[in-house]
């Protein structure tokens, strides 16, 4: 065992090739004394949601099915548990 060599899977953060460094965007950087202050950009406002493709539907239809389906094998499962535990008490 002493021969192993401990190997993780990551290494450590002197060794790695790419260091990442993190740059704030700026709506989070600090603001100076007010004196020369840029004005604000425009705020954009989010895109209107886009209309649903035709496969939703089908989709739905197959989430209904499978429902049906567990609520079926859930139910047989409930009534073979009541049946057995009225043959073991």
């Amino acid at each position: 065992m002493t021969g192993k060599s401990k190997r993780g899977k990551h290494l450590p953060r002197s060794k790695r090739k790419g260091k990442k460094t993190f740059t704030a965007p700026a709506a989070l950087k600090p603001v100076g004394t007010g004196a020369s202050r840029p004005a604000p950009e425009a705020v954009k406002a989010p895109p209107a949601p886009k209309a649903k493709a035709p496969g939703a539907v089908a989709q739905a239809s197959n989430v209904v099915a499978e429902l049906r389906r567990i609520g079926i094998v859930a139910g047989i499962m409930i009534v073979i548990l009541v049946i057995l535990v009225l043959i073991f008490a």
